[in-house]
């Protein structure tokens, strides 16, 4: 597993980084080839609150949380739980899709979490179709901020491939580019 550990507004220890990678290392058991496996780990503390955010990329599979507390170490423990939750539930999705089971051939369904999202389906209740333009991505932040929409889809006039230009929470935007 191939770990790349980043601080902000704090000195990254050996100490905390082995126990960064010792607990996030842990995620391994729930793949079978644990060589596919990178982790970014992003370290920070903002305002006495210690954020961890861990990006992990498995066999194209991309899985993201983020925690906050008054504590480094307790922050790791819960971004390791909250992945462990991510990965149980694509696991357990994964495998409903290959056996064929349906939630209602379930009987007794063991849950930590105790959370009714996991219980719920994906449901599509809209489906929006438009013409894609080419256009430059600052004229794609412009058309989104003039329909006061949150991303906008749109065909790079530089690239000829779809982009998503999108506003991040912290005011500023980002873009999304596909890779194959």
């Amino acid at each position: 597993m191939k770990f790349i550990v980043r601080g902000k507004n704090i000195e990254i220890t050996d100490s905390l980084r082995d126990y960064a990678e010792d607990k996030i290392g842990k995620v391994r058991k729930y793949f079978e080839y644990e060589d596919v496996i990178e982790a970014q780990v992003s370290l920070e503390v903002e305002r006495g609150r210690h954020i961890v955010e861990v990006t992990l990329f498995v066999d194209g599979l991309i899985l993201r949380a983020e925690d906050k507390t008054d504590d480094m170490y307790t922050s790791i423990d819960g971004v390791v739980s909250k992945l462990e939750g991510q990965i149980r539930k694509y696991k357990t999705k994964i495998n409903r899709k290959i056996k064929g089971i349906n939630k209602e051939d379930i009987l007794d369904i063991e849950d930590d979490n105790d959370n009714d999202e996991d219980e719920h389906e994906v449901r599509v209740v809209k489906t929006k179709k438009f013409a894609i333009k080419p256009m430059y991505i600052e004229e794609a932040v412009m058309q989104m901020d003039l329909l006061h929409h949150d991303f906008f889809v749109f065909s790079n006039a530089k690239t000829e491939e779809v982009n998503v230009v999108y506003k991040r929470n912290d005011g500023n935007y980002g873009l999304i580019e596909p890779t194959f």
